[in-house]
């Protein structure tokens, strides 16, 4: 008979298979214990967490603030049209398409038949050293090629080695199967 038959061998595969749980449970034991000390200066523990705002209980009575959510989205609407308006005067001494084409990309986002404008996200890319206004013309153009709106963005402070984007809206275009295209591009 042979030394290494399958009747032998069966009951060591079985003892290590028997003991596989119970040494993993030793080892998730083990872990958890280590884990679980009180000593919370060394780093990656669950006890180096620490809460940087107060216990909802300890704070004092809400009172209103000055500054209402009205007034902020006012100042981002503001905010908003005085980059636009500034990328609006900066094309309109642009000729051509600009000196930041190569830097601008846009793609269109999905419409529903129920959307009231038709939306693309223009993403700019500061290649350089230093934050930059980026002013970016995009055009909504149908099938044939026919500009349908032109939208002005205004990109303020365009971090270096960075991307950055927003939405460009289209009430006009809403509605038509359109493409946005990107028609001008100036880093000021």
């Amino acid at each position: 008979m042979n030394p290494t038959s399958p009747a032998r061998r069966a009951p060591g595969r079985r003892a290590v298979r028997s003991l596989t749980p119970a040494v993993l449970a030793a080892v998730l034991v083990a872990g958890t214990a280590a884990c679980g000390s009180d000593d919370s200066s060394t780093q990656g523990t669950a006890r180096s967490t620490q809460t940087v705002s107060p216990e909802p209980a300890l704070t004092a009575t809400a009172t209103e603030s000055p500054r209402t959510q009205n007034d902020f989205a006012a100042s981002v609407s503001a905010d908003a049209e005085r980059n636009r308006q500034k990328a609006v005067a900066t094309l309109a001494g642009v000729e051509g398409k600009g000196n930041a084409v190569a830097d601008v990309s846009v793609s269109g986002l999905p419409v529903a038949a129920s959307e009231q404008f038709r939306s693309a996200l223009v993403r700019v890319t500061n290649g350089t050293d230093e934050a930059a206004f980026y002013a970016v013309r995009v055009e909504f153009v149908d099938a044939f090629g026919k500009v349908l709106d032109s939208v002005v963005l205004g990109f303020a402070d365009a971090p270096p080695d960075r991307t950055v984007s927003q939405h460009a809206n289209s009430r006009k275009a809403a509605g038509v199967k359109s493409f946005p295209r990107i028609a001008q591009a100036e880093r000021g």
